[in-house]
């Protein structure tokens, strides 16, 4: 399979999960000023390359359009960070300044420390 077509195939999708995130939160009612859709999109796609990236190098070897799918099509595509910076910017304007520092620290360290514990057990 082409790559480019593989990134477009992969982006669909993981816009496609994005969305659905969204709108599962949205049925279960967590609405309000804490942008939890993105928080759970981000974290999960970060979940999702980081053990792609960090534990699937060996059985993916030769593999480039599955790797580009998964990696950057489907992980680019359900994460987002203009959103996340969108909903940082709405929350600042409108003076949740905790909303927007739990948001801050919540979605970075989290992504983070998912990297970090598999990376410490590859």
């Amino acid at each position: 399979m082409n790559i480019w077509f593989a990134v477009f195939l992969g982006g669909g999708v993981g816009s496609l999960m994005r969305y659905g995130i969204t709108r599962l939160l949205l049925a279960l009612d967590l609405r309000g000023a804490f942008p939890y859709a993105t928080l759970a999109s981000n974290v999960l796609a970060a979940i999702i390359l980081a053990w792609l990236t960090l534990r699937m190098q060996s059985e993916l070897a030769g593999r480039d359009a599955l790797k580009a799918f998964l990696a950057i099509g489907v992980c680019g595509g359900f994460s987002t960070f203009s959103t996340f910076s969108y909903e940082n910017f709405l929350l600042l304007r409108e003076g949740q300044i905790g909303f927007f520092l739990l948001n801050t620290v919540l979605s970075v360290g989290a992504c983070l420390i998912v990297f970090y514990i598999l990376a410490r057990n590859a």
